[in-house]
């Protein structure tokens, strides 16, 4: 397994998961993004919206789908940019 690297962003993302409830991190393809999230909040359960029901679901009642989704703290989805 390789070494993760530590970045000096995830001081601040951790910092930022202290007060914000939503925090959205960007970048280029293949930049790390998925990386950082899972060691900053390991064990925390993660969903992807790639997979169309759950995005569907999400966007179709959102309020209720964040009710069912109450144990879910990492959220991810691409876009098509």
């Amino acid at each position: 397994m390789i070494e993760f690297i530590d970045r000096e962003i995830g001081t601040t993302v951790s910092e930022a998961s202290k007060y914000f409830s939503v925090i959205c991190i960007t970048g280029p393809r293949q930049s790390g993004k998925s990386t950082l999230i899972r060691h900053l909040f390991d064990g925390y359960r993660r969903v992807s919206l790639e997979n169309p029901d759950i995005r569907l679901s999400a966007e179709s009642d959102p309020l209720g789908y964040e009710n069912d989704a109450t144990d879910i703290k990492i959220k991810s989805f691409k876009t098509g940019i």
